[in-house]
C-alpha cells in the first residue's frame, strides 16, 4: 500500500489528456492520494476530475488561483502533505508508463535517492510538432542534456521532476513561484545544497508532446531563457557549453541584420553577417540530415524548430540579464495544514537527515 504518497497533477485545459492519464493512475493506485490542481480550466477538465472523484475517494480536485504549475504543487503539498513521505509531480500534458508511481518508488528505494527524475522523449503528431520533437530528441535542440534522451541511469544535478522526499521538499520551501519557467532546475539547486541525491531513472521515461506552432515554441523557450538567467543570477552556477552557445544567437542575428542594412557587398558587412549565417546554415543542414536519417519529411524541418528554440532561449536569457528585474529571496519552508511550526534547526534536520545543528552564538 502507498498511503504515504501524494500525487499532484497541475492542470489547465487538459481534457484531451486527463481521461487516459487518470485512468492509468487509478488503475494502478495502491492507496496514494491523487490531487488535480486546476488553474481555472474552461474546457471539460474540471468535470472529468469531479466525475471520477465521486467513484474514487482518494482523488481530489483543488483550485489553483495562481495558475502556475509551481504554485499548484506547493498548494497541494500544503493542503494534503501532512503525513506523506513521498511527493510525485505529474504533468497532465505527457504520456506515462504503466504503474509510473510504483516504478519511481522502486527506483528511489533501490538507490536511496532523495529525488528521482526521468528522461523525456518528445513525440509529435502534426508536421511542425514532429519537427520540434526531432529537434528536442537530438543534440541539435537540447545540446545533449541527459534527461532529454534515453540513456543510462545516473546521479545528476537536474532532470525532469518526478518524485521527491516530502520532508526535503517542504524544508527547502518547494518551488519558487516567482519562476514561471526553469523553476525545476532552481529547486534542484536548493535541494542539492542540502545534500540531496537526485537519480535519473531511464525505466520511467515519459512521453512529451511539443508545442504545435513556431510562435508557441518561441514563447516557451523565451520563458526557459528567462528562467535560466534568473537561476544564474541567484545561484551563480556557471553555464555549460550547451547553454553558452545559444546565448550568442540573438547577437549573431542582430549583427547579420546590421550587416545587411549597411550593404551586403561591403567587407565589414560580410564580417558582421558571418557568425549568424554559419549558425543558421549548420542548424538547417543538421535538421535536414536528422530528418533524412529518420526517414521523416516533417523532421527535415527540425532545423527550423531548433533555430526557433535557440533564438527564443537567447532572447529571454539576454533580456533578463540586461533588464535585471528585482529577484525575490528563495522561498521559506512550506508547512502542511494541521502541522505545528518547527524551528529552523528542526527543518534543517528534516531536510538533511542529519543531527539538529546547535544554535549560532
Amino acid at each position: 500500500m502507498r498511503e504515504d504518497v501524494l500525487v499532484v497533477i497541475p492542470c489547465l485545459n487538459e481534457e484531451a489528456h486527463l481521461p487516459r492519464l487518470l485512468d492509468g493512475l487509478l488503475r494502478h493506485a495502491r492507496g496514494e492520494t491523487i490531487v488535480v490542481a486546476d488553474g481555472g480550466s474552461t474546457d471539460r477538465s474540471r468535470r472529468i476530475v469531479a466525475d471520477l472523484a465521486r467513484r474514487s475517494p482518494r482523488l481530489h480536485l483543488l483550485d489553483n488561483p495562481a495558475r502556475l504549475q509551481s504554485a499548484a504543487v506547493n498548494l497541494a503539498a500544503r493542503r494534503f502533505g501532512a503525513g506523506a513521505h513521498w511527493l510525485v509531480r505529474i504533468d497532465a500534458h505527457c504520456g506515462y508508463p504503466d504503474d509510473y508511481v510504483g516504478a519511481l518508488l522502486a527506483a528511489a528505494m533501490a538507490r536511496r535517492a532523495t529525488s528521482v527524475v526521468v528522461p523525456m522523449v518528445s513525440v509529435g503528431r502534426g508536421c511542425f510538432q514532429r519537427a520540434a520533437a526531432a529537434a528536442q530528441n537530438s543534440v541539435l535542440g537540447t545540446g545533449g542534456s541527459p534527461h532529454r534522451h534515453l540513456g543510462r541511469g545516473q546521479w545528476v544535478d537536474h532532470g525532469h521532476h518526478a518524485l521527491f522526499d516530502m520532508a526535503r521538499y517542504l524544508a527547502v520551501g518547494g518551488y519558487d513561484e516567482h519562476f514561471t519557467a526553469n523553476e525545476d532546475a532552481e529547486l534542484d539547486r536548493r535541494l542539492v545544497a542540502t545534500g540531496a541525491r537526485i537519480w535519473l531513472e531511464p525505466a520511467c521515461a515519459i512521453t512529451y508532446y511539443p508545442r504545435r506552432s513556431p510562435l508557441a515554441l518561441f514563447r516557451q523557450y523565451r520563458h526557459y531563457g528567462i528562467g535560466r538567467a534568473r537561476n544564474l543570477r541567484r545561484h551563480r552556477v556557471p553555464l555549460r557549453l550547451r547553454q553558452m552557445l545559444p546565448v550568442g544567437v540573438v547577437p549573431a542575428v542582430a549583427a547579420a541584420v546590421l550587416g545587411a542594412a549597411l550593404a551586403p557587398w561591403l567587407r565589414p558587412a560580410a564580417v558582421l553577417a558571418t557568425p549568424g549565417l554559419i549558425w543558421l546554415a549548420l542548424v538547417l543542414v543538421g535538421g535536414v540530415a536528422l530528418g533524412m536519417k529518420q526517414g521523416d519529411r516533417c523532421a527535415c524541418a527540425s532545423g527550423i524548430a531548433a533555430a526557433t528554440m535557440h533564438f527564443g532561449w537567447s532572447w529571454g536569457f539576454l533580456r533578463e540579464m540586461i533588464v535585471r528585474p528585482p529577484l525575490p529571496l528563495p522561498p521559506a519552508r512550506l508547512l502542511p495544514e494541521g502541522c505545528e511550526p518547527v524551528s529552523p534547526q528542526a527543518a534543517f534536520a528534516a531536510a538533511s537527515g542529519g543531527p539538529v545543528p546547535a544554535p549560532a552564538r
